[in-house]
C-alpha cells in the first residue's frame, strides 16, 4: 500500500435488481484507486443472504464478470481492493432476497423497518439456523471467496460487524442459542471462526480480512457489557490471529478505547480503524490515529464518496467537496462519478 488511506465499504445500490456490477461501478471505484487500499460494498454471498435491494452479489457467473471488471479498472489505475463478503442474517426480508428464508442464530427479529422493492415493511422473525445447517452458510462464504478471486480481487474482507450475520453470532441478544454455537463468549465466537478458517483455506490467510464492529449497538445486535465483550471478541481474535489473517478492521468509536487496543495487541497484525458508523472522519482524526500509533490504517467512507482524489487532498490540506446525501443510495452517475477532482473544482 502507497498510504495509510482505506476506502471503507459503502452501500451505493448501483448494481441493479440483479446485482451485477456495472460500468458505472468501475467508473467509481478506478475514480477512488489512489487510495491506499479499496474495500467494496458488501456483497452477498447467496440470495438468501442479499440485504439490500440493488446490491451487488458474488454468486453467478454474470456477476463475477461484472465484478472483473471492476477491478481491472482499479488495476489499470494502479489501485489495490478486496471484496467485502456478507451474508444480511436476519437484517433483510422475503421482498429483498427473493422470497427466500430470513435466517439467524435465533429467531429473534429486528425490531424496525427495512425497504424493499416494494416499500417499506417490518422486519420478519427469522428462521433460527439448525446446527447441521451451519456448513452451508460456510460453505456459501467459501464459494463467494473463491469467485472473489476470479474476479480479479486482490483478497477478502469477512463482515462479521454492523448487525449481519456473523456478527449476529457474536451477542448474546441476537444468540440465544443451546448448542456449541451459544451461550458462553467462547462458544459465540465459534462460527466466526469456522467461517474464517475455512476461506482462509480455500484462498490464504494472507488474502482473508476481518471486520468486527464491538460496541457498535447497531441493528440490534447489543454487546453491552463489557466484560462480555472483551472475552468473546478475544476468543475470536487469538483463535485467528495465529493464522495470520491480511488485516482485522475494527469500527469503534474510539480507536484509543482499552478494548480496541487490547484487541490490536492480541491480534499482533495489520490493523485498519474505522472511527465508527454515522461518524465522520476527519483529515485531523486520521493524523493523530497514526501519529499516535493507535493502528496502522484509517478507513474513511463519506470523505471519499465526495473526493476520489481525497490521498492528494488530504496530503495538501486542500478544501473538499461535500457529500450530498440524497445521491448515496441512488442508481445513477449523480453524487458517484460526477464529484471533482481538486483541479476541475478550482
Amino acid at each position: 500500500m502507497p498510504n495509510r488511506l482505506v476506502m471503507a465499504p459503502l452501500t451505493r445500490t448501483r448494481s441493479g435488481r440483479h446485482g451485477v456490477p456495472n460500468a458505472l461501478m468501475a467508473e467509481h471505484y478506478a475514480q477512488r484507486a489512489s487510495m491506499g487500499l479499496i474495500v467494496a460494498e458488501g456483497t452477498y454471498t447467496s440470495y438468501e443472504g442479499q440485504g439490500f435491494p440493488w446490491q451487488p452479489g458474488l454468486v453467478t457467473e454474470e456477476q463475477i464478470s461484472g465484478w472483473k471488471n471492476v477491478t481491472d479498472a482499479v488495476h489499470a489505475a494502479g489501485g489495490r481492493i478486496v471484496a467485502q463478503l456478507m451474508n444480511a442474517g436476519r437484517v433483510t426480508h422475503s421482498g429483498i432476497n427473493g422470497g427466500r428464508r430470513v435466517v439467524a442464530p435465533s429467531a429473534i427479529a429486528v425490531d424496525g423497518m427495512t425497504r424493499t422493492y416494494e416499500g417499506k415493511q417490518p422486519y420478519p422473525v427469522p428462521h433460527a439456523l439448525a446446527t447441521a445447517e451451519l456448513p452451508a452458510i460456510t460453505a456459501e462464504f467459501v464459494a463467494a471467496a473463491r469467485a472473489a478471486m476470479a474476479a480479479g480481487f486482490d483478497g477478502v474482507e469477512l463482515h462479521s460487524a454492523n448487525g449481519y450475520l456473523l456478527h449476529e453470532f457474536l451477542s448474546p441478544d441476537s444468540n440465544q442459542r443451546t448448542d456449541m454455537y451459544g451461550g458462553s463468549p467462547e462458544n459465540r465466537a465459534r462460527f466466526v471462526i469456522e467461517v474464517y478458517r475455512a476461506v482462509a483455506e480455500a484462498i490464504g490467510a494472507d488474502r482473508t480480512g476481518l471486520r468486527i464492529s464491538p460496541e457498535n449497538n447497531i441493528q440490534g445486535v447489543l454487546e453491552t457489557n463489557p466484560a462480555d465483550v472483551l472475552a468473546t471478541y478475544t476468543a475470536l481474535v487469538t483463535a485467528i490471529a495465529p493464522l495470520k489473517p491480511a488485516f482485522l478492521s475494527i469500527l469503534h468509536r474510539d480507536p484509543a478505547d482499552i478494548l480496541v487496543q487490547e484487541l490490536r495487541r492480541t491480534f499482533a497484525g495489520p490493523v485498519l480503524l474505522n472511527s465508527g458508523f454515522g461518524i465522520l472522519t476527519t483529515r485531523e482524526e486520521a493524523i493523530r490515529y497514526m501519529e499516535d500509533d493507535l493502528g496502522d490504517c484509517v478507513a474513511v467512507g463519506r470523505p471519499v464518496i465526495a473526493n476520489p482524489d481525497l490521498v492528494r487532498r488530504w496530503e495538501e490540506d486542500l478544501p473538499l467537496n461535500t457529500p450530498d446525501p440524497s445521491t448515496f443510495y441512488s442508481h445513477g452517475p449523480a453524487g458517484y462519478t460526477d464529484y471533482p477532482e481538486y483541479a476541475a473544482a478550482s
